[in-house]
């Protein structure tokens, strides 16, 4: 660290400040949520792997698609989903008809675990964002679309 005062410095640029900002913001958010994911012996991941595969019923996914659909990039997703799978959250089954793709499907027990964490889930995002007026919140909400869709394009 430089020993000249704050003021000395050269201003950072806007963008590695809103970049800094919501690498800050996204650490403390996930934090939290880990935190009630951690109570119920679930990862940020393997919950995400619930919710994705839950708006996948009844067909399932193949692991690739699994991976294409995680917030977060997860390189090992075969073993995440192999410890999953000793849980009985999900299930993994070869296809007939292609024996290269295996569709990976929530079980009841993951079904019951996610339904029982939906209205949780809900209640620490809204205690997460509570401060700000919906009409903030929304545009918030539009401004991360816009950067996510540079992403897209």
């Amino acid at each position: 660290m430089s020993s000249r005062p704050h003021s000395a410095r050269s201003p950072a640029l806007l963008e590695a400040q809103v970049f800094i900002a919501l690498q800050k913001l996204a650490d403390a958010l996930t934090q939290e949520a880990e935190q009630l994911l951690k109570a119920h012996n679930l990862t940020g991941a393997q919950y995400n792997v619930l919710r994705i595969l839950r708006g996948a019923e009844p067909e399932g996914l193949a692991c690739s698609n699994i991976s294409d659909r995680m917030i977060s990039h997860d390189p090992d997703m075969t073993r995440l989903l192999d410890r999953m799978e000793k849980r009985a959250l999900i299930t993994r089954q070869r296809q007939k008809d292609d024996r290269r793709v295996v569709k990976t499907r929530i079980t009841p027990a993951g079904l019951g675990l996610l339904k029982g964490l939906d209205e949780p889930v809900r209640e620490c995002h809204k205690r997460q964002f509570q401060h700000l007026p919906a009409t903030r919140l929304k545009t918030l909400a539009e401004l991360l679309d816009q950067v996510l869709q540079r992403k897209a394009e």
